[in-house]
């Protein structure tokens, strides 16, 4: 059985995966991540035999033992009982997360992602910025600052060719749906707001001119690149979906093997990775997203993402 965790939003993307499983002969189980306090059960025992862990959701029982494999997809906020009382809430949210973690840190079997190492790697682009760095991949300067001198002075010796963004930026999905605060470019008006980064630290960064941006999924050793001329916009995010038209892009090999050395250091066999084409034909690299979507490139350009992921978990598990 492998275990597929996500959220009860998620679409398309789960279920091609959960799909080409079971083509492959490999029983998935969906797991919402969002209903864990609200629509399944957790239970632990301490037998002679050792310790056991079972999921229930309705009339299906999953133990950890049987569980040969992760594709960890998204974790997502816990929906609370609208009938508990608000004074309950945070021991609500602090249990039920604890109780999770407990079960999934208990799974000592092949992931992609694992959740540990994804989640520190989600956290920190500075860490992804410096890994890319020694993995011989361009990056745009970069200062990450909640101090007003720092950023104007950053501003000043870039000549005001600055963007900046929140270290934990929120993103829209596939659809174009949720709460979104893009990357942005600093205009010469706004700097005398900086002064308000005490109040929320922000990352600034050199202005990289573009000739394309690319998305690119990195599936344990494979490569799968959208490319597009987005509209006059820093965040291609920014655009109407029915705007963008993705293309697909060849790599040169140099950059892959780049990539290639990224992920390794990081621990990753999954990432969406964002790049920038510059007009002289260099590459930038932005960041890399271990829970990006994809959809919208397996969607419009025909990609096989879903069918990598599900293989490659497979290889992983019969060569465990």
């Amino acid at each position: 059985m492998i275990l597929c965790i996500t959220h009860s939003q998620d679409t398309y993307t789960i279920d091609l995966v959960q799909q080409h499983l079971e083509q492959l002969g490999y029983p998935s189980f969906r797991f919402n991540s969002d209903e864990f306090g609200t629509r399944y059960r957790l239970r632990y025992r301490l037998t002679a035999a050792g310790p056991q862990y079972q999921l229930e959701h309705g009339n299906t029982l999953i133990d950890a033992a049987d569980i040969t494999g992760v594709w960890y997809r998204k974790l997502w906020e816990l929906k609370v009982p609208a009938s508990l009382d608000p004074a309950y809430v945070p021991a609500f949210v602090k249990e039920y997360n604890t109780s999770l973690h407990i079960f999934l840190d208990s799974l000592d079997v092949p992931w992609i992602n694992r959740i540990d190492i994804d989640h520190a790697v989600s956290g920190n682009k500075l860490l992804q910025l410096t890994a890319a760095q020694a993995a011989g991949l361009a990056v745009p300067q970069t200062l990450f600052s909640n101090h007003a001198e720092d950023a104007i002075r950053f501003y000043d010796d870039h000549n005001g060719d600055v963007v900046v963004k929140l270290h934990g930026a929120l993103s829209k999905t596939m659809d174009g749906r949720g709460d979104f605060f893009p990357t942005t470019r600093l205009r010469k008006e706004d700097v005398p707001m900086l002064e308000s980064l005490s109040a929320c630290p922000m990352i600034l960064q050199q202005y990289i001119p573009k000739d394309r941006e690319l998305r690119i999924v990195y599936v344990d050793g494979e490569f799968f690149t959208g490319s597009l001329r987005a509209p006059d916009t820093t965040d291609w995010r920014t655009a109407s979906t029915t705007i963008i038209q993705w293309e697909p892009f060849v790599l040169p090999p140099a950059q892959e093997e780049k990539i290639t050395r990224l992920m390794q250091l990081l621990g990753l066999p999954f990432g969406a990775i964002d790049m920038i084409v510059q007009p002289d034909g260099q590459y930038v690299f932005l960041e890399v997203n271990p829970q990006g979507e994809w959809g919208m490139l397996q969607k419009y350009l025909g990609f096989p993402i879903a069918e990598t992921i599900a293989e490659k978990l497979v290889q992983k598990i019969t060569h465990a």
